[in-house]
């Protein structure tokens, strides 16, 4: 296994541009409890962005305008400005398509965010292109939000209404994702333990409860076929799961502290976890192993401190688009980006509070989001793949790991195309 600590000086390193900031509004006698902004997101199609104000507020906004306002006011957006606000919707009409900015009242404190589209990421597996209960064409977008109560709220992104309130979970839902084939499953993690699988194309029936975790799920993520799961939460735990026969493939070890964030590389090829334990590890999910760690504490903590209160929590980890690039945020009061093949941070940011993280769907832009509900945006690392990443993030969306290893070519070829140690 590679260790990959931060070696070296970090103020040696690039320093992030910012590209903007949407800071939440505070009211005088505002509580400080409940204004965390637990999750950021943007759709699919790269048409909105969406993010928790903090209490029960959720707020969408189309990202090209968002965008453009930054580029016209500065850097600094004060959400609730009224020169600065979006137009709304106040029809159903002509303009459904056309994004426009909501803000929802979830009626209680919002933990989880995820965008869902009937237009599949990749081929669909799903043939019902129509729900039972709404009759809605392919150009689907939906929001789920998961709240404290353990209900998951399902919205109409065009509109702003309220589609479904799925009722199941007996905790707080603090993680959702949509399946990207198109087929609107969502699944939700929640601090009752359990996983449960929806189909939203279904009037939003509780297809399956995935049981293993033996505290928290604190977070969850598709791989890009939808073919697997992974779920990761307290006592160190790191699941895959088979979506196609809803039964669990593995457990990966190897962290020493809660796992509260997870991503898959596009490619499928790769695996993301971030724990508290200080350390970001990049795993192989076909294997088990461990490729990568990208260590946010040098020297590295032994396990009996990485277990414990370090001040360096891990709270979030996400893949770039382009595969090549990482993005962890920790307690630390800093946001690192990380090059797969780089054993230190390519560029830095300063975050104070930060608890969550999130690319943009062309990869150029992450959004964090901070204890005080506000986000913060940055420009991320632009670098020219190599031929070697194109040909592996070619043949890797098609082939896992075992099938590769079985190809009749020859050993450098071989070694060429694999993600490696």
């Amino acid at each position: 296994m590679a260790s990959f600590p931060p070696r070296v000086n970090e103020k040696e390193i690039v320093r992030s541009r910012t590209i903007g900031e949407l800071l939440a509004p505070a009211a005088p006698f505002d509580k400080k409890c409940g204004r965390e902004n637990w999750t950021v997101a943007f759709a699919p199609d790269g048409s909105y962005f969406a993010w928790s104000q903090g209490h029960r507020t959720v707020k969408l906004v189309p990202w090209s305008q968002c965008l453009k306002n930054f580029l016209l006011h500065g850097t600094k957006n004060i959400t609730n400005s009224s020169n600065l606000r979006l137009s709304r919707q106040n029809s159903d009409g002509g303009q459904k398509n056309k994004p426009r900015e909501h803000i929802i009242d979830c009626g209680d404190i919002v933990w989880s965010l995820a965008f869902g589209s009937s237009v599949p990421e990749k081929q669909s597996r799903c043939v019902n292109i129509e729900w039972h209960r709404f009759r809605f064409g392919q150009d689907q977008l939906l929001l789920a939000t998961g709240l404290n109560s353990g209900r998951i709220k399902i919205w109409d992104v065009y509109t702003g209404k309220l589609l479904l309130n799925l009722v199941d979970h007996t905790e707080v839902v603090r993680d959702l994702t949509f399946a990207p084939d198109g087929s609107l499953i969502l699944v939700s993690a929640s601090r009752d333990k359990t996983l449960r699988v929806w189909d939203l194309k279904d009037d939003g029936n509780m297809m399956k409860v995935l049981r293993g975790h033996q505290n928290w799920v604190y977070s969850c993520a598709f791989s890009p076929d939808s073919s697997m799961l992974c779920s990761v939460g307290a006592s160190k735990a790191v699941f895959l799961w088979n979506m196609d026969k809803y039964t669990m493939i593995r457990k990966l070890e190897g962290h020493h502290h809660d796992v509260v964030a997870c991503d898959f590389s596009p490619d499928g090829a790769l695996l993301a976890t971030a724990s508290y334990d200080t350390r970001v590890y990049i795993w192989d999910p076909h294997t088990g192993a461990i490729l990568m760690e990208f260590g946010h504490l040098f020297p590295p903590p032994t396990p009996i401190f990485a277990g414990g209160a370090n001040d360096r929590w891990v709270r979030s980890v996400s893949f770039s688009h382009d595969g090549l690039h990482i993005a962890s945020l920790a307690d630390d009061k800093m946001v690192r980006f990380w090059r797969i093949d780089e054993d230190y941070p390519v560029q830095v940011a300063p975050l104070s509070n930060g608890l969550c993280c999130a690319f943009s769907t062309d990869g150029s832009v992450l959004a964090a989001g901070t204890h005080d509900g506000s986000v913060y945006f940055w420009a991320t690392p632009r670098h020219v793949p190599s031929l070697q990443h194109l040909c592996r993030m070619s043949i890797r969306r098609v082939m896992p790991t075992q099938e590769v290893q079985e190809l009749p070519v020859p050993s450098k070829v071989l070694e060429f195309l694999s993600y490696r140690v």
